[in-house]
């Protein structure tokens, strides 16, 4: 096959879309390589029921036009393609190795149906990994969680695994422990969505209509998982303390809202709403809209590795940042990104931040043009600029023109 009509394949062991971070994580990288020109297919799960089309299993690699739907959901662009894995029943209904989605993806799939496309891989799923190396095929491996397994030896010390890459010093310190060559982990922030930096005025000032009621005049957003370590019990806290401010969370799973409305009655904090999921294309603007986003998060071992992924999506709008001191933000301290910081794990001190930040950084429907400026170092394109730097000239891809 020609070299120039090889992919670049981001392969993700999921369904698509869902409202995980970590495929907002994946799907803005793939992104973000394709935009750069290089050929990238985005590879997921497509599961099914047995009414699937037998010949999709015959030629389940078909590279397509990305849909509008995960456009939408993702802030995605046209340059990427996506090739969805068919998983018919009973893959994955049963606990079996040979009907597991992993095995049919990285035994029978890769292979014989995606490696003669194939030029470079980049995912977080090990197995996927191993079976690029074992095929020949060089592989950059994305890893942002603590693990205590081993790495195989013969895997890592593979001229074909180009490249590691974590998000914080602490996961990269791990996967040395684990037998990861140091030289082959990088530290790399993730980035944000470009389209997060177009201003939304008009979509922002219908956010602040439809959510200051009751003569409440501040607006503070939050945007993200909905669990304890995040911060979101604290937030409700927050809102109790300040019943003239209108608080917002954007994420969770519809019964994460659902528990956090309930123990928002349950604490009498009647300024504070649950908007769910909302699709990115949506979420800048509702960014744009707020006066202070906030960024709490508690203390404790997540707090070491959590990947802030959210806070470039918040610089990009250029408003004011709240939050908590926690290791993984802690270089941006010296920055004027962020407008207040203070201790994690203490809903007053947090209320003191907030009320600072409103007499200190006014809103401007514009945004802060100096939160703007800083942030466009950390676009998705520069990220996989940078990777692509530590992968072998001729492992790369071809970029279109």
């Amino acid at each position: 096959m020609n070299n120039h009509k090889k992919y670049y394949i981001f392969y993700i062991n999921s369904q698509l879309p869902n409202p995980e971070a970590h495929l907002v994580q994946s799907t803005n990288a793939a992104n973000g390589a394709a935009n750069l020109g290089y050929p990238t297919v985005l590879v997921y799960l497509q599961k099914k029921t047995s009414t699937a089309n037998p010949l999709s299993l015959i030629n389940p690699f078909r590279p397509r036009q990305i849909s509008s739907e995960l456009v939408n959901y993702y802030n995605l662009q046209d340059n990427l393609k996506v090739a969805p894995l068919p998983m018919p029943w009973p893959i994955d209904h049963f606990s079996s190795k040979f009907t597991s989605s992993n095995t049919i993806a990285t035994k029978y799939y890769f292979p014989f149906h995606i490696l003669p496309h194939t030029k470079l891989v980049h995912s977080r799923n090990w197995n996927f990994i191993k079976a690029a190396i074992k095929n020949g095929v060089p592989a950059v491996y994305e890893h942002h969680h603590h693990e205590n397994k081993l790495f195989e030896p013969e895997i890592v010390n593979s001229p074909l695994l180009q490249m590691t890459v974590t998000v914080v010093d602490t996961i990269r310190e791990t996967m040395i422990k684990n037998g990861m060559p140091p030289e082959k982990v990088i530290t790399l922030h993730n980035g944000y969505n470009r389209l997060f930096l177009e201003r939304q005025p008009e979509k922002a000032a219908a956010w602040r209509n439809k959510l200051l009621v009751n003569d409440r005049n501040h607006l503070v957003v939050y945007a993200g998982a909905l669990q304890q370590f995040k911060g979101v019990d604290l937030l409700i806290d927050v809102a109790k303390e300040m019943p003239n401010v209108q608080f917002a969370c954007a994420g969770g799973k519809p019964k994460e809202v659902e528990y956090y409305q309930q123990l928002a009655r349950d604490k009498e904090a009647n300024n504070i709403k649950f908007l769910g999921y909302i699709l990115h294309n949506e979420l800048a603007s509702l960014l744009q809209a707020a006066d202070v986003l906030a960024h709490p998060h508690c203390s404790g071992k997540a707090a070491t590795f959590t990947s802030p992924l959210k806070l470039f999506d918040y610089f990009a709008s250029g408003t004011p940042i709240v939050a908590t001191k926690i290791p993984s933000l802690i270089e941006f301290q010296n920055t004027p990104a962020i407008a207040g910081w203070c201790e994690p794990d203490d809903h007053i001190k947090f209320t003191a931040c907030l009320q600072q930040v409103f007499a200190t950084h006014p809103r401007k429907i514009d945004g802060y043009s100096e939160t703007i400026k800083f942030v466009q170092q950390f676009s998705w394109e520069n990220r996989a600029a940078k990777i692509m730097s530590y992968v072998h000239e001729s492992m790369r891809p071809y970029i279109q023109q």
